[in-house]
């Protein structure tokens, strides 16, 4: 049996673990960054996020504009790394490769039509509620 470690991040325990979780999750981040569709979707979220508190009239309402907002930035980290995988594997043309890419195209628009009827709705709400 081979005991050999082959992620060194798995035998880490405790804060040790944590901190480099950490550091995985700013690059992940600083990676996204360099994403058109998240970056956009970043800067937006300098606007929407304290606008939630503002158009929120409940904590459950700044709750979901907060939260549907992230929501489009995690699909969209989450879309770009099965596209990133899929070109690690090849950048040929292959069946099974634009299914998966157009699957998580298709997650982002999902998640891009909850956050906009979430927001609709809380704006309809506040001038006819």
């Amino acid at each position: 049996m081979n005991t050999e470690i082959v992620n060194p991040q798995k035998a880490r325990k405790g804060l040790s673990r944590i901190f480099h979780a950490g550091g995985y999750s700013l690059a992940g981040l600083k990676a996204g960054w360099g994403e058109t569709a998240f970056r956009q979707e970043a800067i937006l979220s300098i606007v929407l996020i304290p606008a939630a508190f503002w158009l929120g009239q409940t904590w459950v309402e700044v709750a979901l504009l907060v939260g549907s907002v992230i929501l489009v930035m995690v699909v969209e980290l989450l879309n770009t790394g099965i596209e990133t995988a899929i070109d690690r594997i090849g950048t040929e043309w292959h069946a099974l490769s634009k299914r998966a890419k157009d699957m998580g195209s298709a997650a982002v628009l999902l998640s891009l039509l909850l956050c906009l009827g979430i927001w609709l709705a809380a704006i309809w709400n506040l001038f006819h509620g």
